[in-house]
């Protein structure tokens, strides 16, 4: 729903602000600390202002988010699909000299991976038949992976974990529409099922960052990047302000792609040119899965969700 300033008129015959405080300058007085002299009771009630003025000011944005994350997180298949079909000869002759593929199972390899991203990919971004679609591209990354001999790479398993959080993401997505999912598991509820998809989406989401940290040349700035990043990926983990440190590390990615994974400064003929590429669309699909959390929230395997309870 879109935000919009409602302005009643009351009895005296002025204005009243609307109930959200958009005309509002007062803080509430509902988030002022318990204790003034209390650094941690100021955190806390600070946190809660931020929190209640980012919800007000990003409903307008609200109602795109699933589609944007959606995108973004097929985004990495959609570049695949479209390199193996541009550099189509390049993919064979590595297959077949390098991972000794016989002639004709490369090929046969190489049409099946583009055929189910490409079919997958459409069906998540339409939002139909999501599961199978997910459950497609959970494929492409596995067969890919042992067909390519990188299951071993550390930073492109990493990678991948987080891809496959992004999918596990958009599979929690879908269960918000569905009315019936797994007919043969009558014990679990579609709620449970959420909740457990949620609860390894965002663990899996937060493996990105942590390849992030084992690689590279270490400075100051990335020192603290790393300590700053490491905080946001445990509290998305665990589900404690999930939705406002995925949103931190949907900033904080975006900027590290732009500025990192720069592949259009390279020549076209460059090699590390390719790797950026993939580098950029693989963060971009796990910024996806981060938006999606900022619009679900963490689950009910969560700290947040437990507070409410309690």
């Amino acid at each position: 729903m879109s935000a919009r300033i409602n302005i009643a008129r009351p009895a005296s015959g002025g204005y009243s602000p609307d109930p959200h405080g958009f005309a509002n300058s007062r803080p509430s007085a509902g988030y002022r600390a318990a204790n003034p002299d209390d650094p941690i009771e100021k955190l806390r009630a600070f946190a809660q202002t931020v929190e209640e003025n980012v919800d007000i000011y990003t409903q307008p944005l609200k109602p795109h988010l699933p589609a944007i994350g959606r995108f973004l997180i097929v985004g990495t298949f959609l570049e695949d699909s479209l390199r193996i079909m541009t550099q189509w000869s390049d993919q064979i002759w590595y297959l077949q000299r390098h991972r000794h593929f016989p002639w004709g199972i490369s090929h046969i390899f190489l049409i099946l991976n583009v055929v189910t991203m490409l079919v997958g990919s459409g069906a998540v971004i339409t939002k139909r038949y999501t599961e199978y679609a997910v459950g497609g591209l959970l494929g492409v990354v596995v067969i890919q992976a042992l067909g390519y001999g990188l299951i071993f790479d550390l930073n492109f398993f990493l990678r991948n974990l987080s891809v496959i959080g992004g999918l596990l993401m958009v599979f929690s997505d879908s269960m918000y529409t569905r009315k019936k999912l797994f007919a043969g598991l009558p014990t679990l509820s579609e709620n449970d099922r959420k909740k457990y998809f949620l609860l390894a989406g965002r663990v899996l989401l937060i493996f990105l960052f942590i390849g992030f940290i084992l690689r590279g040349t270490w400075s100051i700035a990335r020192v603290f990047m790393s300590i700053v990043g490491l905080a946001a990926c445990i509290m998305v983990a665990v589900g404690f302000k999930a939705k406002w440190s995925a949103a931190f590390l949907v900033v904080m990615l975006s900027v590290f792609n732009v500025f990192i994974n720069n592949f259009w400064s390279i020549h076209s003929a460059h090699p590390q040119r390719d790797f950026l590429k993939y580098d950029f669309f693989q963060t971009l699909s796990i910024v996806g899965g981060l938006i999606l959390l900022v619009n679900m929230g963490p689950g009910g395997f969560s700290v947040d969700e437990k507070k409410k309870t309690y």
